[in-house]
């Protein structure tokens, strides 16, 4: 796992955001083992206390579960991936739709830009993702 920081957002939360990320994109499935707390910490070059926050996080909000002695593994539940992606999605939509509206575009101006951008393939990456670069396809390459 590697994450590039962002200084606005504790980095527990980031770690957190990283594995459900993980699952949402199938490279962990449920009943997987994640990291220890010790080695995640050494990984990422972070303080063993932030890591163990993030843990605790996950647990609390069902995304693992540790079993004494044996690790920490992504929680074994059918819906979990489901529940994870609608989450995320869930929670983009509710940024793009707020920038859109802060930019004064109305609900049909956004949906009419949303349909043309589908039609003509438009991609979007993260910066450091390994999605297409330059985000969207213009179709000039």
């Amino acid at each position: 796992m590697r994450l590039d920081f962002d200084l606005a957002k504790p980095i527990y939360a980031q770690i957190v955001d990283e594995v459900k990320r993980a699952v949402a994109r199938g490279e962990l499935i449920p009943g997987d083992r994640i990291p220890s707390q010790r080695e995640m910490a050494q990984a990422l070059k972070v303080n063993p206390n932030t890591v163990q926050r993030a843990y605790q996080e996950m647990e609390r909000c069902g995304l693992v579960e540790t079993s004494r002695g044996e690790g920490t593994f992504v929680r074994n539940d059918r819906g979990l991936v489901t529940k994870i992606r609608r989450e995320m999605a869930d929670e983009t939509l509710r940024v793009f739709i707020a920038d859109m509206r802060a930019l004064g575009l109305s609900a049909a101006e956004v949906r009419a830009m949303v349909e043309e951008a589908l039609e003509r393939g438009c991609h979007s990456a993260r910066p450091g993702s390994d999605g297409p670069a330059g985000g969207v396809n213009d179709g000039s390459a």
